[in-house]
């Protein structure tokens, strides 16, 4: 049993001399004076065929060579987007080129971030119209209770997410801006709001 490891829990004895010495090897205390062909081969299989670092890796390498590329080089490619999605906003028109927004001020009483302000007045036609309509988008939090409250589907949230700006200025929407965005985007808005009609 000299320079074994292999020992018999029932009848191996911690005073023998060649259990010592195997447990000097196995601690790298000294250095043998020959070096045993099979634990060295049972040492290079252990570390090679029996490890986590060997076979892991290698799998999962080969699988990610292989695996096509999901990169989204933005910003000349970009992901979709859902119909729900909720992003910058906007005042629509009707096809006629008449606004839609009637100043109810649902949005405005809707609003839980006090976001939205509106000042209207009758014309003389006897309708009512916006002469102010204000989002401050610093403090919109984007829940889009303006959007379902509204009954002529006038504010909306578009899916336009690039209007980041150097100015806090910037983020103060007045009437003539939501109505530029909601020009601008009115193929994609009436998309959307078709969408969630069914939806709804």
């Amino acid at each position: 049993m000299a320079n074994s490891k292999y020992y018999n829990p029932q009848t191996f004895d911690p005073q023998n001399l060649d259990y010592q010495q195997d447990i000097r090897l196995n601690s790298r205390d000294e250095v043998p004076d020959e070096i045993d062909a099979a634990d060295f081969a049972e040492d290079m299989y252990g570390q090679i065929f029996m490890t986590e670092l060997t076979w892991s890796p290698l799998f999962f390498s080969t699988w990610a060579a292989f695996e096509p590329d999901h990169i989204i080089h933005y910003p000349w490619e970009k992901g979709p987007l859902s119909p729900m999605f909720r992003g910058e906003h906007a005042l629509r028109r009707y096809p006629t080129g008449e606004e839609r927004c009637i100043a109810c001020k649902l949005c405005e009483a809707t609003c839980p971030a006090f976001a939205i302000t509106i000042e209207s007045e009758p014309r003389p036609d006897g309708s009512r119209r916006t002469t102010k309509y204000d989002i401050d988008m610093t403090k919109c939090i984007f829940c889009g209770f303006c959007q379902e409250a509204c009954p002529v589907d006038a504010i909306v949230e578009g899916p336009n997410f690039e209007y980041a700006t150097f100015l806090h200025e910037e983020l103060l929407y007045d009437k003539k801006k939501l109505i530029e965005n909601g020009d601008k985007w009115e193929p994609q808005l009436a998309r959307i709001m078709e969408v969630k009609t069914r939806t709804r």
